[in-house]
């Protein structure tokens, strides 16, 4: 709730007040000016490192490596993006920080600290998620399969079958 707080009545309301004061040194015309121009200046950098960091995530793939630093870029990258949208300069400065390529590693490195230091913090995907949860219950042991016919190893659903050479695949 405190989150909500901040998020949604005192940033807007800070925002607001710096906006206010940079309106009266510089006039109404310029900040009006410095929105624009931080806006489009976002936008165009959203699209290049974006697209940047997509040709990137590819090309790891391509190696067959799991692009994690790619997929981090471009979480950041979208975050950003999303505060570029909303009027003000304190988002718009943050925004544009983790749109630049050299500031952003400063974003990563914080990021992958927070989800290394607390491992209460966990991001799970998809049906993945229902396999974890079953698996951190301990109906499982290592190496053994459930008489209820849940598999420990590599899920092949439907009627697909692993080729010969390729049982890691699912």
């Amino acid at each position: 709730m405190p989150w909500l707080f901040l998020l949604f009545v005192l940033l807007p309301a800070l925002e607001l007040y710096v906006l206010i004061q940079i309106g009266t040194v510089i006039g109404a015309w310029n900040t009006f000016l410095l929105i624009l121009a931080t806006g489009l200046l976002g936008s165009w950098l959203a699209k290049s490192q974006g697209l940047a960091t997509w040709r990137a995530m590819n090309e790891r793939f391509n190696k067959g490596q799991i692009p994690g630093k790619e997929l981090i870029d471009g979480a950041i990258i979208l975050v950003c993006a999303a505060l570029l949208l909303t009027p003000g300069v304190l988002t718009d400065a943050v925004g544009l920080a983790g749109l630049v390529p050299l500031t952003r590693s400063f974003f990563r490195k914080t990021i992958t600290s927070v989800f290394t230091a607390n491992p209460s913090v966990r991001i799970s995907f998809g049906a993945n998620n229902a396999y974890n949860s079953y698996r951190k219950s301990g109906d499982v042991q290592s190496g053994e399969q459930a008489e209820s016919g849940r598999p420990d190893g590599p899920i092949i659903s439907g009627s697909a079958k692993a080729r010969p050479g390729h049982e890691d695949a699912v």
